[in-house]
């Protein structure tokens, strides 16, 4: 947290100031203290026992569930005082500021959904009260858009400050996570509804749905791991046969990945690049080394078996369920798009999207690494081959969107490459 720039630190202290601006100037005469206490609870439990997501690092608190109840049992105030109780989360390893940063977005979004759901003629529940979960759904419904929305700006502000995400990734990841969250908001409806029969037992009944959605979350996390496991045992045997080749596949992946963001391409099929660009030349598994190491031009055999592997790569992989759409990007990597490349001939359109993608990744590190028959390319080099085989080897939108993110991300070379030895030349090697 040392690290943020004042930028942030600004964001922080205005935020956290509004939230405790409010809070003070709030009435407390009619709250109901008891109620209050349970959900306080019930939010600090949540908030101490997170949900891993995808993104790396990033963590997903179910909290919110509370927060919501809280708007329709208590009020904005109310709402207000059980989010700015997340300052004593029980995430032990949290920073005090960015603890204080959550209790004062939660409770900003509370005060601020608890002031939709009155001005939308929401009825604060009652004991005894007759009809009322079927009264306030529309009310609630609409606390609950306007709790996600601010929750998530709030969020996106403090990441962007902070460096720690891009706005193209927040827009990305953003639709996704604000599904997930108005879905599983919706437990907070069913802890106020459970309010007037169990009261503040509610707090221990919800808690089994909750642990549940944080079960979920965490099996898909975990899946995640093992599938990019699987999938980096692969390489790592490629890359033992071919040590030219070390952390070619990373990346590969990581070109692509950048690609795909920069042409807008939704989160989903960003993994499934990933995972396709990580094992596209596991098919050189089947090619003798001898001949993945020869540092002199191939004969016309030696390079019908190289144009093999990405059929035999598709032969390896087809039956990992989980690449789906990937399956075509291994097998037409090395399609050309005047249809001369390999191994189908393809051209165009008739390309998938994934084979464009990672065939631009694939030519750029090939050139800009060491390799047993030439020395590396400079980046410089390597991106005025694209831009000349653009058109008639890669696709120009690919091309164009590869160079533009490359001037914004940068390039990780294999520190063993050395320039200077590779100038002229194709792509393509025979």
């Amino acid at each position: 947290m040392l690290g943020l720039s004042g930028a942030a630190w600004a964001y922080i202290c205005v935020v956290a100031a509004s939230a405790a601006g409010l809070i003070a100037a709030s009435a407390f005469d009619s709250l109901d203290w008891g109620t209050l206490a349970g959900l306080v609870v019930l939010f600090l439990i949540c908030d101490s026992v997170p949900a891993r997501l995808n993104v790396e690092g990033a963590r997903v608190s179910l909290s919110f569930a509370a927060s919501l109840a809280s708007v329709v049992l208590l009020g904005a105030v109310g709402a207000a005082l059980v989010g700015a109780s997340a300052v004593a989360t029980g995430q032990r390893l949290s920073a005090p500021v960015k603890r204080v940063f959550n209790g004062a977005q939660f409770a900003l979004s509370g005060y601020t959904a608890g002031m939709v759901f009155d001005l939308l003629d929401g009825d604060l529940f009652h004991p005894g009260q007759v009809g009322w979960v079927g009264q306030v759904i529309g009310p609630f419904l609409g606390a609950l858009v306007v709790f996600v929305t601010v929750n998530l700006a709030l969020m996106a502000g403090i990441l962007l400050l902070s460096g720690q995400a891009s706005a193209e990734e927040l827009l990305r990841e953003s639709g996704q996570l604000a599904v997930g969250c108005l879905g599983y908001g919706m437990l907070g409806l069913l802890i106020a509804g459970l309010w007037e029969s169990a009261g503040s037992l509610s707090a221990v009944l919800v808690l089994l749905p909750v642990l549940i959605a944080r079960w979920a979350f965490q099996q898909t996390h975990e899946q995640r791991r093992a599938y990019a496991a699987t999938l980096a045992a692969l390489c790592q045997a490629v890359e033992t046969k071919d040590p030219y080749t070390r952390g070619h596949s990373e990346r590969v992946a990581r070109g692509a990945v950048m690609i795909a963001r920069q042409i807008g391409m939704r989160a989903d099929r960003v993994d499934a690049l990933r995972f396709a660009g990580m094992v596209h030349d596991v098919g050189k598994l089947g090619i003798p080394t001898k001949i993945l190491q020869k540092t002199g031009k191939l004969t016309d055999e030696e390079f019908t078996e190289i144009q093999l592997h990405p059929m035999r790569g598709l032969q390896i992989v087809q039956e990992i369920g989980f690449l789906d759409e990937a399956l075509a990007g291994i097998m037409h990597h090395h399609e050309r798009l005047d249809g001369r490349g390999y191994p189908l001939g393809l051209a165009g359109e008739e390309i998938p999207e994934f084979a464009r993608v990672i065939g631009v990744a694939d030519a750029f590190d090939a050139m800009t690494s060491n390799r047993s028959y030439r020395g590396a390319w400079s980046l410089e080099e390597a991106a005025e081959e694209l831009r000349r085989c653009s058109g008639t080897h890669f696709d120009p939108v690919v091309v164009d969107a590869f160079l533009s993110a490359l001037e914004r991300h940068g390039w990780n070379r294999p520190e063993s490459a050395s320039t200077g030895q590779g100038q002229g030349g194709s792509v393509d090697r025979k």
